[in-house]
């Protein structure tokens, strides 16, 4: 009887590590950086997710506490090419940016809290991939001019084809 005890207290010891391991959420992996652009993923809920990201090379009008401002293209499994920008500071309600690429100019569909989200991410990725910067103009807060964002893209193909491998269109695909 106590010999059984014994083994169930020590098997019950590292069934208890890894159950908490696994309740541990995961961290992003970095797959690489690509001059100004980084490629990563993580999980959610319990899904694969692949992005890349740049950060503002230059900002104007932009509040004195603002956070990161980031540009990022997300591949999750309801769906690919999936480009926001984080402004940083919250958006006004009815907020629209627009990102430019040349003379190409997407606007947001949606904001949410420091977010704005632009469709047509086929054609972003194609206006990345032939562009030397993506501009983003945003309402500033309250009172303030509008902030405008300048992203290089430098290294974005490089980067979005590393989440491409990562995250392929086609599950079976990935080598």
């Amino acid at each position: 009887m106590l010999r059984t005890a014994l083994i169930l207290a020590a098997l019950a010891v590292p069934l208890a590590a890894v159950a908490q391991q696994r309740a541990t959420p995961a961290q992003p992996q970095r797959l690489g950086t690509h001059q100004s652009w980084i490629a990563a993923t993580h999980q959610e809920n319990g899904q694969k997710v692949c992005y890349a990201f740049a950060r503002a090379s230059r900002s104007e009008n932009g509040p004195a506490n603002r956070q990161t401002v980031t540009l990022t293209i997300t591949h999750r499994p309801g769906g690919r090419d999936q480009v926001a920008i984080s402004v940083g500071y919250p958006y006004p309600r009815q907020g629209e940016a627009v990102l430019s690429v040349g003379t190409t100019e997407f606007r947001s569909y949606g904001v949410v809290q420091s977010s704005a989200f632009f469709q047509n991410g086929q054609s972003l990725v194609s206006a990345f991939r032939g562009g030397r910067e993506a501009v983003v103009r945003s309402p500033g807060p309250p009172g303030r001019p509008t902030v405008t964002d300048t992203f290089p893209l430098a290294g974005f193909s490089a980067a979005y084809d590393a989440i491409n491998r990562e995250c392929p269109a086609n599950p079976a695909a990935r080598r």
